[in-house]
């Protein structure tokens, strides 16, 4: 690539990781990083965080590759994947530091005043970031991934009704940030945040 060749097609990277090639997984990871960051960003709580499910992640691909239907969109499946491997770290997270998920919803966004009146998508990210864990996963599985609750039951051991539950209180969450956020940059009191 540095002689100004095009970047090897999708296909190519995917045959060459299947034989093991390291330049061709380094490629196929370069390639996807920034989406598969986003993703990730979503159902963590630090960019660390993040960054670990995204290396897991991207392990299970190389060692999963095999597997893969190449009639169906490589995004679509490393998205699952990566989604998989989130929900594995939070599930491992629970077991092994027993957060408790409702105490730490009740903390609020911090006081950073930002100069901007509307937020950017890293900064919703942001908020949905300071989440408990329950709740993020719960939003970005309903909202942003379009799993049903039932699906979201089964995958996170949990009700139909806690999800349920779980969303309302994550709406709740970031819909109390916004109008704290909103007040802090407009300075007014009685700042309203849409439902």
């Amino acid at each position: 690539m540095a002689n100004g060749s095009p970047p090897p097609a999708l296909h190519e990277l995917l045959a060459g990781c299947l034989r093991n090639q390291r330049r061709s997984q380094e490629l196929l990871y370069q390639q996807f990083y920034g989406y598969a960051m986003g993703v990730c960003l979503r159902y963590t709580s630090t960019r660390e965080e993040a960054l670990e499910v995204l290396n897991d992640g991207f392990l299970k691909v190389f060692t999963r590759l095999q597997q893969y239907d190449q009639a169906q969109p490589f995004k679509g499946w490393l998205r699952r994947i990566l989604i998989n491997t989130a929900l594995d770290h939070y599930r491992h997270e629970v077991r092994h530091y027993h957060h408790d998920d409702a105490a730490k919803a009740e903390q609020v966004a911090t006081d950073q005043a930002d100069a901007y009146s509307q937020l950017a998508y890293e900064e919703l990210i942001g908020l949905v970031q300071e989440l408990s864990p329950a709740y993020r996963l719960v939003f970005n599985m309903y909202v942003i991934d379009g799993y049903s609750h039932e699906e979201i039951s089964a995958r996170l051991g949990i009700s139909a009704g806690t999800s349920k539950s779980n969303l309302a209180r994550a709406r709740e969450c970031l819909r109390s940030m916004l109008q704290k956020k909103s007040q802090s940059v407009n300075g007014d009191k009685y700042a309203r945040v849409p439902r």
